[in-house]
């Protein structure tokens, strides 16, 4: 547990947020704050499709008591980092290597302003792009852990291929920037069981929702078609052989069987193909936001990630 009395609600005093550039001059929110303990190293993270950074203060003030430097963002489009689309309330990308470039960018800036080891952690959406950026040496983290990464998706049970051509059409037909659903993280999905498909803490969840009426800019509703067609090219652009097979770096992966949103026989596959990867694998008392659990999971998930960065992002 941290050792600070944690207001999930509020942003800690210490914590300096801020806007950075991106290298076309998009305004991206960011957050840094180290706590009192010496710096044993700098760590980023990456949130996932739709969050916002407020969502994980309570890790990111884990980790700051730990004495790393931490980081967040809100990914270009969401949270604080304006939107792309007239309804501010449909998720869009261009494309997820417009992404790529934005944590490229970042990177190396960061890298200079924070000295010492270097670790990236991500969540969902942003385990996606932190692989991506592994593959494509956008970024080159001394550890890396990776929170229900979007991998591959929930599919329905029908093939990736045949979602993806579905999308693919969707956008052809001038739907692109048309949400995908209505409301909540899938389709046909009421909002009332938005919160047991995320997490099974009903006040860690509340406090997104606290969020919202706290800061409404965070908010952000469903995808655009754009972005599932976008998100599964990006998805099967990683099955090609050997591009996983040449990431060096350690990797440590957290999943859950119960996940409704991202598929974990995927994850558990793709982290087969990882020469220096962890597994950590929890059944149906976890759902998708591992870092906002109930204690028991959570806990779980935090020692893990300790034991993992104690081998290999040890301090100095």
């Amino acid at each position: 547990m941290s050792n600070t009395a944690m207001n999930r609600r509020a942003i800690p005093a210490e914590a300096v947020e801020s806007i950075w550039h991106a290298a076309d001059q998009w305004a991206i929110r960011r957050i840094d704050w180290q706590g009192a303990n010496p710096p044993r190293g700098s760590l980023l993270f990456l949130p996932g499709r739709g969050d916002h950074y407020e969502k994980y203060l309570e890790t990111l003030a884990y980790y700051a008591d730990a004495g790393w430097r931490v980081t967040a963002i809100d990914w270009r489009g969401q949270g604080e980092s304006g939107r792309l689309l007239a309804d501010p309330h449909v998720g869009h990308i261009d494309d997820f290597a417009t992404w790529i470039a934005d944590l490229r960018h970042f990177w190396n800036a960061w890298k200079q302003e924070k000295p010492g080891l270097h670790v990236v952690m991500a969540h969902s959406m942003g385990g996606q792009l932190a692989m991506r950026a592994l593959v494509e040496k956008a970024i080159d983290p001394d550890a890396v852990v990776l929170s229900a990464p979007m991998l591959g998706i929930q599919t329905g049970g029908l093939p990736l291929a045949l979602n993806h051509a579905f999308a693919k059409l969707m956008v052809k037909i001038g739907k692109g920037n048309d949400a995908a659903w209505k409301i909540s993280e899938k389709p046909m999905s009421p909002m009332e069981m938005r919160g047991k498909m995320l997490t099974h803490d009903d006040a860690r969840y509340e406090d997104e929702i606290a969020w919202w009426k706290l800061r409404p800019n965070v908010k952000l509703g469903p995808p655009s078609w754009h972005w599932i067609e976008r998100a599964i090219a990006s998805i099967r652009m990683l099955e090609a052989p050997g591009l996983l097979e040449a990431v060096k770096t350690p990797i440590l992966l957290l999943a859950t069987t119960g996940d409704q949103l991202v598929s974990t026989p995927r994850v558990i596959a793709d982290s087969k193909r990882l020469p220096h990867a962890e597994i950590l694998i929890f059944g149906k008392e976890a759902a998708h936001e591992l870092l906002r659990e109930a204690d028991p999971v959570r806990d779980q998930c935090l020692a893990r990630i300790d034991s993992f960065l104690e081998a290999n992002a040890p301090r100095p």
